[in-house]
C-alpha cells in the first residue's frame, strides 16, 4: 500500500484574516512548498453523512481571480460527478452553469475596461 501526504500551512493576522497559504504534496512534480492565494477543501464525513468544508483566501486574492477560482472549482466538480457516478446530465448541468458564469465574468471584465 502506498501512502501520500498533503500539507497546508496557513498564516493568519491578528484579526484571524488569512495572510498566507502554503501547500506541499508528496506527488507534486517539483519538491518544496508552493504559495496559493485560495483553497477550497471539502471532505465527506461518512459517519455524519455530510460535507465538512474549509474555504480560505488571502488578502492578495483579487475579486476577478476569486470568481475564476469558483468557476474552475465547479467545473472540476462536474468532471468529478461524471467520473465518479457516470451522471452525464448532472455534469452537463454544472458545465452549463460554468459557461453562464464565464460569460458573465467576461462581460464584467469588458465593462471594467
Amino acid at each position: 500500500m502506498r501512502q501520500e501526504k498533503i500539507t497546508l500551512d496557513i498564516v493568519l493576522d491578528d484579526q484571524n484574516v488569512c495572510e498566507k497559504i502554503e501547500w506541499d504534496a508528496t506527488q507534486k512534480p517539483e519538491p518544496g512548498t508552493e504559495q496559493a492565494k485560495a483553497i477550497s477543501l471539502a471532505i465527506w464525513d461518512g459517519w455524519g453523512k455530510g460535507t465538512l468544508k474549509i474555504d480560505l483566501w488571502t488578502k492578495q486574492m483579487e475579486v476577478l481571480e476569486m470568481k475564476r477560482f469558483c468557476i474552475e472549482t465547479i467545473s472540476g466538480l462536474a468532471d468529478m460527478i461524471r467520473v465518479a457516478t457516470g451522471d452525464e446530465i448532472m455534469a452537463m448541468d454544472m458545465e452549463n452553469i460554468c459557461k453562464r458564469m464565464q460569460d458573465r465574468l467576461e462581460e464584467e471584465v469588458k465593462q471594467a475596461k
